[in-house]
């Protein structure tokens, strides 16, 4: 069984930039102890004839052929806006020039 040391909760905390307390050292110290106990219980499972998988149900892909399509010339577009200038689109600004 692999045990989590003080020293080493401690290490992984000052990684991360975090200030524990006592109580929260001795917590994370236990939890860290018991999830690499876990671990070390599916190391032991035999796995040699298990192929590795991103996810548990094979997943695939579907996409739509790309075909070129008819689209809207400037002025149909331009006529579904608020406001243009027969060439653009016109919004309010939003951010200063400056």
């Amino acid at each position: 069984m692999a045990r989590v040391t003080r020293q080493e909760v401690e290490r992984i905390a000052d990684l991360a930039q975090l200030t524990l307390d006592e109580a929260l050292i001795e917590q994370l110290q236990a939890e860290m102890t018991e999830i690499l106990t876990y671990v070390d219980k599916l190391n032991e499972l035999d796995t040699s004839g298990v192929e590795p998988a991103m996810h548990a149900l094979e997943h695939t892909n579907v996409f739509r052929e790309d075909t070129v399509l008819p689209s809207l010339d400037r002025e149909q577009a331009l006529d579904n806006a608020p406001s243009s200038d027969d060439e653009y689109f016109l919004v309010p600004r939003i951010l200063d020039s400056e």
